[in-house]
């Protein structure tokens, strides 16, 4: 197994995965408000590509087995006014096919992303969790992960 920089030539491989992941948020979603819709596919790769600044893959025998995108986050001048606003990283996405999982695929593409966002001068790392996905939250608290905020919701 081997972490390289996205490429094209693994673009069906990505969409696969992306949908997985998707699959896994709607089966876990109390509410029933995730959905995948017909272009779910082609919108959210298309998505992915265009809002993430760097892609790593985790290759085994030429497929894609699993994936971390990520984005510096960017601040403006009203951030400014009650934040230090430190250079940090944000990942959008890390997802390990199920077939490979508890194999320590999700731990290198983390310190990949890790160690990519520390070379270009990040302070911190952030990530955003679906809060009933209880096999990411207690992944990232295992890697020294902390709730800084939490986004509460209420159905009427």
């Amino acid at each position: 197994m081997e972490i390289v920089e996205y490429k094209a030539k693994y673009k069906e491989d990505v969409k696969n995965i992306l949908v997985e992941l998707q699959e896994y948020i709607v089966s876990i979603d109390h509410w029933h408000l995730n959905i995948i819709t017909p272009d779910y596919r082609k919108k959210y790769f298309e998505k992915t590509i265009k809002n993430c600044s760097v892609i790593f893959l985790a290759i085994e025998e030429e497929k894609v087995i699993g994936l971390i995108c990520g984005n510096l986050i960017k601040y403006d001048k009203y951030d400014l006014c009650d934040y230090t606003c430190p250079k940090t990283g944000h990942i959008e996405e890390l997802i390990v096919s199920k077939n490979t999982r508890n194999k320590g695929v999700g731990q290198l593409l983390l310190n990949k992303m890790e160690y990519y966002f520390k070379s270009i001068g990040c302070e911190y790392c952030h990530i955003d969790v679906f809060e009933p996905n209880e096999i990411g939250k207690n992944f990232y608290l295992k890697n020294n992960y902390t709730t800084r905020m939490r986004s509460l919701s209420k159905k009427l």
